[in-house]
């Protein structure tokens, strides 16, 4: 089964690889019949563990490699003539719930004086919800294909263009591209989807102001009130007066001194986390613009997305053989992911394979 696993992975990487090549040199046509209207390609990354291969058996030479996800879904939604939402979910509103979020995703400083400041801010008898709800506005999936890789963003970005051009993304009439901050994203971007939207992940814009406003709080309620003053302003289209919020609070607290590695809850870091990323994207943070066009506003579905991958690849004692290996699993894994019914086609027609129908003799 190990060996049929990394056979199937090499052909479905191969393939892959062909039609980014095909892409490039314009000779690659879309796959489908029809167009679709409304489109969002989404780019997130993961971890899992690699061990180097020729080394007999156990773990050698054990290193964490970062794998590159990508999510491209067909979306049913509808236009607006004005943001059909304009005040913040109560979902963003649930201290216990946020203070969940914010240590999913990344971590809130000091987690001890977090459960404190959520027992604080939040009414009696709340209890975390199960996940975030889906408002009527918000567009829905339809059918999604995913990708993955180990390779970089150099090479991440051909293949995920070559995906879209498959699907015709390209001729939708809404297009959107959503991300977190990281920067090779927006390279991949701007690189192969320039006239897609694109819309950085509100789930982290929620987490670094999170963060920044429990951090400056003296007492649990008015730290809170910053934070809902501050995601309220974001979610509608109001970063530029966090950011100024942001810059006059990193003079009073100091910038971080050049070179030195601060704690992960000193007040000068955090902010300075805050402000850089929220300066950074600002661009990409039009979300009244982005719900009246029916267009996502979080990565909710790549985000899902790794969580997936992970429950197959990544967990203690796990580790595949670099760079084959872990590549062959990402590539099933993903098309096992597909709603295209990829993987099922690339079996039936695979040489040898026992669904395939024999030739009449």
């Amino acid at each position: 089964m190990q060996e049929l696993t990394g056979q199937v992975g090499a052909e479905l990487a191969a393939a892959r690889d062909a039609k980014a090549r095909r892409r490039l040199k314009r000779q690659l046509q879309p796959e489908v019949a029809a167009a679709p209207q409304v489109v969002a390609v989404e780019v997130d990354g993961g971890r899992l563990g690699t061990r180097a291969s020729g080394h007999g058996p156990g773990v050698h030479e054990p290193e964490n490699k970062e794998d590159k996800l990508a999510c491209l879904a067909t979306l049913d939604s509808r236009e607006y003539a004005a943001d059909p939402q304009p005040e913040v979910p109560p979902s963003f509103l649930q201290p216990r719930r946020v203070q969940r979020l914010v240590r999913q995703m990344g971590g809130w400083a000091g987690e001890e004086a977090a459960d404190d400041e959520a027992s604080a801010a939040a009414p009696a008898g709340e209890e975390p919800p199960g996940g975030t709800d889906a408002e009527p506005w918000a567009p829905q999936r339809l059918v999604q294909t995913c990708l993955a890789s180990l390779q970089d963003s150099r090479a991440f970005g051909p293949m995920v263009a070559g995906e879209a051009q498959a699907r015709d993304f390209y001729a939708a009439s809404r297009r959107a591209f959503v991300a977190d901050g990281q920067a090779y994203n927006w390279t991949i971007q701007r690189g192969y989807f320039p006239d897609f939207v694109p819309i950085v992940d509100f789930l982290h814009v929620i987490c670094y102001v999170c963060s920044a406003a429990h951090v400056l709080g003296q007492e649990p309620g008015q730290r809170w009130a910053r934070y809902e003053a501050w995601v309220r302003a974001c979610w509608q289209g109001r970063a530029a007066e966090v950011v100024r919020e942001l810059e006059a609070a990193q003079a009073a607290v100091g910038r971080p001194p050049p070179g030195e590695e601060l704690a992960a809850n000193d007040p000068r870091r955090v902010v300075a986390d805050a402000l850089s990323y929220l300066g950074n994207n600002a661009g990409r943070m039009d979300y009244p613009e982005y719900r009246r066009r029916g267009l996502p506003t979080t990565s909710s579905l790549v985000e899902s997305l790794v969580g997936a991958f992970n429950a197959r690849v990544k967990g203690k004692g796990k580790f595949w053989n670099r760079p084959g290996g872990a590549e062959a699993i990402l590539q099933v894994r993903a098309a096992l992911l597909s709603q295209d019914g990829r993987l099922e086609r690339h079996f039936a027609s695979r040489p040898g394979s026992p669904y395939r129908r024999r030739p009449a003799a």
